[in-house]
C-alpha cells in the first residue's frame, strides 16, 4: 500500500470525455467542483485536468487521445462518483440553476444520508450525499 497522508485521498476516479472542456464547465459551475489544473495540447484536446471537491479529486481528459490508458478507456461507458457535501440541498439548487439534469431530487435515505443524483452531459451519474463511508458514528 502507498504512504498516505492524513486528509489525502487514495482513490481518484479518472474519467474521459468526448468534450471535456464543456465537462469542466459543468463539474466547476453546476456541481461546485474547483478547477486545480488543467493540460491542453496543442490541438486544444484536454490531455489531463485535476478537479476538487473537498479533500477529494477527480482526473479528467479528452477522448481520442493516444496511449495505453486511452486504449484502455476506449469505448467504456458511464462512470459514477459518489461525493460527500455537507449542504446537500443548496447543491441540488446550485445544480438545478445551471440546468444539470438531475435524476433524483434530494431524498432522506434509510440509512441516515441525504443524497441526490445528477447526470452529466456525457452520461457520468454523480450522486452528493451526506453519508462518508468509512467515517465513524
Amino acid at each position: 500500500m502507498a504512504d498516505t497522508k492524513a486528509g489525502v485521498p487514495t482513490v481518484y476516479p479518472t474519467i474521459l470525455y468526448d468534450d471535456a472542456k464543456a465537462a469542466i464547465k459543468t463539474l466547476t459551475e453546476g456541481l461546485g467542483f474547483t478547477e486545480e489544473a488543467v493540460y491542453e495540447g496543442e490541438d486544444g484536446a484536454v490531455m489531463h485536468a485535476e478537479l476538487s471537491c473537498g479533500n477529494g479529486r477527480v482526473m479528467l481528459g479528452s477522448k481520442g487521445r493516444e496511449g495505453v490508458f486511452a486504449q484502455a478507456m476506449r469505448g467504456a461507458g458511464p462512470a459514477g462518483v459518489y461525493v460527500v457535501v455537507d449542504e446537500v440541498d443548496a447543491h441540488h439548487a446550485r445544480a438545478v440553476e445551471h440546468g444539470v439534469e438531475i435524476l433524483m431530487p434530494p431524498t432522506d435515505q434509510d440509512y441516515g444520508s441525504r443524497d441526490y443524483m445528477a447526470r452529466d452531459g456525457e452520461g457520468n451519474v454523480w450522486s452528493f450525499g451526506t453519508y462518508a463511508p468509512g467515517s465513524a458514528g
